[in-house]
């Protein structure tokens, strides 16, 4: 696996933490993907704390507050625990504690499939106006086309493992060339 060029499995330990500060990752499930003993402010701080971004922690706690209201949740909410938040809510502080270093690509992986649809409709908004606000680089993992079609520029449609198509988004809907994209599409409910 290679990003920019750059065989990952070949970069020392240096390297692999400075990559990590362009890299960062939203897991599927918003309630184990944060830590229980840390508040939110402290979950958001640590990434930035671990890659020594800003010169002190009152630099730091501004910049996570201002980050917290980018995502929707309130000031207040710096000292609260996770188990304090609904799901849609849990995901909004893995988000921002994911761009807190200002990452070049952020991998979604399955990130708003344990939300209910309401909720996933409010995050997938959110991941759209911070892509557009800060030209932020989604890879987007997962099994709904209807979520794939609302968040994604670009497409690629793997069966087994394998890279089938790949396509602008409204190209590979209007025009499927595999048969195993046109049957995934098929399969999309209409309302």
């Amino acid at each position: 696996m290679e990003y920019n060029g750059e065989p990952l499995d070949k970069l020392s330990r240096t390297q692999l933490r400075h990559l990590r500060t362009k890299m960062q990752i939203v897991f599927q499930d918003p309630y184990s993907s944060l830590n229980p003993r840390l508040t939110v402010g402290e979950a958001i701080t640590e990434p930035l704390r671990c890659h020594h971004i800003y010169a002190s922690e009152t630099e730091r706690r501004e910049a996570v507050e201002r980050l917290m209201h980018e995502v929707g949740l309130e000031r207040e909410c710096y000292n609260r625990y996770p188990h304090e938040f609904s799901g849609g809510q849990r995901q909004r502080v893995c988000i921002a504690r994911a761009l807190a270093v200002r990452p070049e690509l952020v991998v979604c992986d399955e990130s708003v499939s344990a939300l209910d649809v309401s909720v996933q409709a409010q995050v997938l908004n959110l991941l759209n106006d911070l892509k557009r606000k800060y030209g932020y680089t989604y890879l987007f993992i997962t099994h709904d086309l209807s979520v794939v079609k609302f968040i994604s520029d670009r497409i690629m449609v793997m069966e087994k493992g394998r890279m089938v198509e790949l396509n602008n988004s409204d190209e590979l809907y209007a025009h499927p060339q595999q048969e195993y994209t046109r049957r995934l599409i098929d399969a999309i409910p209409r309302i």
